[in-house]
């Protein structure tokens, strides 16, 4: 991947072209067309359909052209049908980009099932990002009512994983 070296400028942010590389290679991996993570205040989209990359922290951005995986603003999405599981009022969602696991190792006892009842703060599943374990909490208490993802399946942010009543 080759990044142009532009000196900095007031108000830019440094790229970290290792970081870009990881996710383009997560791209390749996972076979998504875009990822996005934000930390430290800094946000990352990837996307395989745009020539162009944007960076941002705040207000302003730096951007350079990439070769393998580009990056894009967000594009709006159409507006979703109302049977959206993602419009339920107990979904939750998938806060990162990733691969859910319902159990915390391969054949292990899954942390919830259909029926089962949580509480706030109770790990749901993991989403591994980034060869990054990350425990999903319950954001209420309640029964799961549906689960609407297959254990090892990449996940897209925002998508939603199961229904809490």
């Amino acid at each position: 991947m080759q990044l142009s070296k532009r000196p900095m400028q007031k108000g830019k942010v440094a790229i970290d072209r290792e970081l870009i590389q990881e996710l383009a290679d997560l791209l390749e991996e996972t076979g998504l067309d875009e990822i996005e993570i934000e930390q430290n205040g800094m946000r990352v989209r990837v996307a395989r359909r745009s020539p162009v990359m944007h960076v941002s922290a705040g207000p302003e951005a730096a951007s350079a052209p990439a070769m393998a995986a580009a990056a894009s603003v967000p594009v709006p999405m159409p507006a979703p049908a109302a049977a959206d599981p993602a419009k339920h009022p107990g979904a939750v969602t998938s806060p990162m980009v990733g691969t859910a696991y319902r159990a915390a190792e391969p054949g292990g006892k899954p942390f919830i099932d259909i029926g089962s009842q949580v509480k706030t703060g109770d790990t749901l599943l993991i989403v591994e990002a980034m060869k990054t374990m990350n425990q999903i909490p319950a954001p209420k208490s309640g029964t799961v009512t549906q689960i609407l993802f297959e254990d090892g399946q990449p996940v897209e942010y925002g998508e939603p994983l199961m229904i809490i009543e």
